[in-house]
């Protein structure tokens, strides 16, 4: 017989079962192969990638030493007034760009001015005083004339003294005079020859104030007063120009704090020169990086300002002679017991190209990026 339900219990139950893709089943299988090869090959590009890695770090990693602790330096120039005065003007400020000999500060030169004019009346002073030496050296031959001529005179006479006493001492053996005369004749010699010598005297005397004289005018140039009276002229001169201090160097002002009014004293710093085309680099690496490092190796620098686009290069100049705690204001105290071992970094002194810096400015105390090419 024939059952009216059984066909609707069919349909029913395949409406309530889900339909089963025929295809579904081999793609389920086929998934955890593609899934294999696809590690298959980042294991390999991973391996290849980490050989490459340990094949440059073998082949170029050594010879090459690094460090972010570099920073820009410079033979900074400090400046300082050589005299106390005020200040009348500051014709420059902070941060502007100065040449050599440009002036800086402009001191108050009234007195600078007053001295050299004392000076310079004290030169001419002296020589007109050396050339009245000159004029004296004349009567001073004629007086050398006149007393050679009296030493010969008072010579004459003790000549003729001397005979006269001679004669009238022969006749007093004979009887023929008195013994006044005698005397008298006695004391005419001493008077001539005390004569002689008193001309002879004043000879010497004339001749040693001429020698005297002609030493002081032996030369206009080397006359001691009037070289004196000079060096006197040039200190005050040179006073005067130390009232406009000027740039000792070129480079950019910093730290200037001078204000128009204030007194200056000598050896008081008043503002510094910076030589931004003059710096230089001081890396510190540690002290196991530098064992293969040596003056005159390439460096290739970095700053934080232009960032990585612009590279420096640099040389090698030296390294320092200790470590920053070695010079620090308290240094440390190792032998005391309480010890703990850091590395130690010292500093390397390295030279950039000036025309890359010109190109590139940098200023001191900007943070550098330094690497050593310690080999080939």
């Amino acid at each position: 017989m024939y059952d009216a339900e059984e066909p609707q219990a069919e349909i029913a139950a395949a409406a309530v079962a889900p339909a089963v893709p025929p295809a579904a089943e081999p793609k389920a299988a086929i998934a955890p192969a593609k899934r294999g090869r696809l590690f298959a090959m980042l294991g390999g590009v991973v391996a290849v990638a980490a050989i490459g890695v340990g094949a440059w770090t073998l082949i170029e990693g050594g010879k090459h030493v690094k460090t972010d602790n570099a920073y820009v330096d410079a033979a900074t120039a400090q400046v300082t007034p050589l005299t106390a005065a005020a200040v009348t003007a500051v014709p420059v400020i902070n941060t502007q760009v100065v040449k050599v000999g440009q002036p800086l500060v402009v001191l108050d030169d009234a007195d600078a001015r007053l001295a050299l004019a004392r000076a310079e009346a004290d030169l001419s002073q002296t020589e007109h005083k050396v050339v009245g030496y000159h004029a004296n050296d004349g009567a001073l031959g004629a007086e050398i004339a006149s007393r050679a001529a009296q030493v010969q005179s008072a010579r004459s006479n003790l000549d003729r003294a001397h005979t006269d006493y001679d004669r009238r001492k022969g006749l007093d053996a004979n009887g023929a005079i008195s013994g006044e005369e005698l005397t008298q004749s006695r004391n005419a010699l001493d008077n001539a020859q005390a004569a002689v010598l008193a001309a002879v005297a004043q000879q010497r005397a004339a001749e040693g104030q001429r020698a005297v004289n002609s030493a002081l005018i032996s030369g206009a140039g080397e006359n001691p007063e009037v070289a004196a009276a000079r060096v006197r002229v040039d200190e005050a001169r040179l006073e005067l120009a130390r009232t406009v201090i000027r740039a000792p160097i070129d480079g950019v002002v910093a730290k200037n704090d001078v204000q128009i009014g204030q007194r200056v004293q000598v050896g008081v710093p008043l503002m510094s020169i910076v030589p931004v085309d003059q710096a230089y680099v001081n890396a510190n690496f540690k002290e196991q990086q530098l064992r293969k490092v040596r003056n005159g190796q390439p460096v290739v620098l970095t700053s934080d300002l232009y960032g990585g686009g612009v590279k420096y290069h640099g040389t090698v100049t030296g390294v320092s002679g200790g470590t920053g705690s070695a010079f620090a204001v308290i240094p440390a105290q190792n032998a005391t017991g309480n010890w703990i071992k850091v590395v130690q970094r010292l500093p390397v002194r390295i030279a950039v190209d000036p025309t890359e810096l010109k190109a590139h400015p940098l200023r001191v105390g900007m943070s550098m990026n330094a690497s050593i090419t310690t080999g080939r």
